[in-house]
């Protein structure tokens, strides 16, 4: 096996063309970076992963490089030695390599990298303003933990600042802070070979470089909050996030974004139940690096001031709220007493924005009920064709594509779909169903864009007798029903989505729900007459006995999730 040396400690590397970056990273060794990006091709121009490397010889003796590389550029090959600027911290359990005496008369292993980074660090400081007590940035700035753990305690600098203006047009969701900017590019390199529209350029040279835009193509492509994420500093900022919240402050739990059936991993941002930002989490198995912009900003809904929040019964032509125990009393009467009318003719619709575990335990207390009742996917979402990217100069998919955005906005058709086909062998979309005279129908939606929900009803619909909508907004749909229940949205419950390449992922709760709603989980589980809360976990197990889609299921689903089918 291909073995590299990081500050002495033998690394196997495996097959993979790997830099010194990466390398190092497989051995526990930090080389700090900045416009390095694993999906972004290289252009050294940081200089802030400066090592020093060499070449271990068979017979064991070791050739060092006079000079420090940039790790980025620097590929590695077996007996590859890598000295970083933490060599002092070295792992005392490694032997010590046999260094030259002509590599180590100009100093010890580690202290010329050491004094690179510094010096780098040094150069990137001259004009980079005091922002850190305003700046979005702070306390998960690569700049600020570099300049602590690799830079000088004092500056050097007597000299006024550079202070180009901000711009704040670059974008309708993005601004820069001009004087912030350490040239990384790496905004440069996305729009160039990630979305391929390239609005991003660097105009002046040297001391006067700047990033802009072309003139009259403002930064607008579908993923363009990206480059916030890349930026490592705080020049880029997002127009939604800036100065509302202080990172220290934010609680981050992983997630799913259910705004389309890519179902990017994410991270979500949270204060006090409320959510403030989502983030792509890396995730090879399902988009990569990056999100688009349609499930970036997409969490607002669950802000709203116009979600339900509490369950009402319509009384006398208008809807009251009512209490839990009182509702959750008539639901089992009223239910009941429809399916034993007639079971074929009551309609339980299960929305693609269920989670696995929700649309199993609805499944089962309607079979539960009557074998006859029809279980009916909910509307299914589509909005135009796929969007893939990146695109040439004529908006047009070139390949090879690293990233797509899903014409099918809604993140677990093919689970509920799974589910659907267990219980009763056949998928009866809601088009199917939607014009007849039914007597029944429980409607569990969820759905963050209410327009979805009342595309799927023609003008002429007419509402059955006994109607349950569980939705987030009003629609058509909620003011023909008797009973109105708050559904939650992805954010604050636990479960499983699986999206459109069967990779099935699972993710904990975010925020909790409004105070008087129920998770749909919890609901389904007190139909069924189970004592308790709803545990997700267990039911997952239960899912991946019955249900042998769901079989890669049972037990712990790995952090990027696992395909099913």
């Amino acid at each position: 096996m291909p073995t590299v040396y990081v500050n002495d400690k033998p690394v196997e590397i495996g097959t993979g063309k790997l830099n010194c970056i990466q390398a190092a990273g497989l051995g526990g060794v930090l080389i700090p970076s900045y416009c390095w990006h694993e999906a972004l091709t290289v252009v050294a121009s940081c200089r802030m992963c400066l090592v020093e490397v060499g070449d271990r010889k068979p017979d064991g003796t070791v050739v060092m490089q006079p000079k420090v590389v940039p790790g980025c550029q620097t590929p590695v090959k077996d007996g590859t030695v890598i000295v970083t600027g933490e060599y002092d911290k070295r792992d005392p359990a490694a032997a010590a390599l046999n260094y030259p005496a002509d590599y180590t008369k100009g100093g010890k292993p580690g202290e010329r990298a050491k004094k690179s980074q510094a010096d780098t660090l040094e150069g990137l400081l001259i004009n980079h303003p005091l922002d850190c007590p305003v700046c979005d940035k702070a306390g998960e700035c690569k700049l600020q933990d570099f300049s602590y753990k690799y830079g000088r305690a004092e500056t050097r600098m007597v000299d006024e600042k550079n202070t180009p203006p901000n711009k704040p047009a670059l974008s309708s969701k993005i601004t820069l802070f001009t004087d912030r900017c350490i040239m990384c590019t790496r905004c440069v390199r996305f729009t160039r070979e990630i979305s391929g529209t390239a609005e991003l350029q660097v105009v002046g040279r040297a001391h006067h470089e700047e990033i802009d835009v072309f003139p009259g193509r403002p930064l607008e492509n579908k993923l363009a909050g990206n480059v916030v994420d890349l930026c490592p500093v705080g020049a880029l900022g997002s127009k939604d996030f800036l100065y509302k919240q202080r990172v220290w402050y934010l609680k981050t739990a992983d997630g799913v974004c259910s705004r389309c059936s890519t179902g990017c991993s994410t991270y979500t941002d949270t204060n006090k139940d409320i959510v403030y930002r989502l983030r792509p989490r890396v995730n090879p198995e399902a988009q990569g690096h990056f999100m688009c912009d349609e499930g970036r900003y997409g969490y607002h809904f669950a802000n709203s001031g116009e979600r339900f929040v509490r369950p009402m019964v319509k009384t006398d032509g208008r809807f009251k709220p009512a209490p839990w125990t009182q509702v959750g009393a008539q639901l089992r009467q009223e239910v009941a007493a429809a399916v034993g009318q007639a079971a074929a003719g009551f309609a339980a619709v299960l929305s693609p924005f269920l989670t696995v575990e929700e649309a199993f335990l609805y499944a089962s207390y309607f079979k539960r009920l009557a074998k006859e009742v029809p279980l009916v996917l909910g509307p299914v979402p589509v909005v135009g064709a796929d969007d893939r990217y990146p695109k040439n100069v004529k908006g047009e998919p070139v390949e090879p594509t690293k990233f797509v955005i899903r014409a099918e906005k809604c993140p677990n058709r093919r689970g509920v779909e799974a589910v659907l086909m267990h219980f009763q062998g056949a998928v009866i979309p809601f088009a199917d169903v939607v014009r007849d005279a039914l007597p029944a129908m429980w409607f569990a939606g969820g759905y963050p864009v209410k327009e979805h929900v009342e595309e799927a009803f023609p003008a002429d619909w007419k509402a059955p007798a006994l109607l349950v909508a569980q939705d987030l907004f009003p629609t058509l749909l909620t003011a023909s029903a008797k009973y109105i229940l708050p559904a939650t949205a992805a954010f604050e419950k636990e479960g499983t989505f699986v999206n459109h390449a069967g990779l099935a992922q699972s993710f904990p709760r975010a925020v909790r729900p409004p105070q008087e709603a129920r998770t749909e989980l919890q609901l389904a589980f007190d139909l069924l007459g189970r004592r308790g809360l709803a545990q997700p976990g267990a039911i997952r197990a239960e899912l991946a006995a019955a249900v042998p889609f769901f079989a890669p299921l049972a037990g712990v689903v790995p952090q990027n999730g696992v395909k099913v089918g």
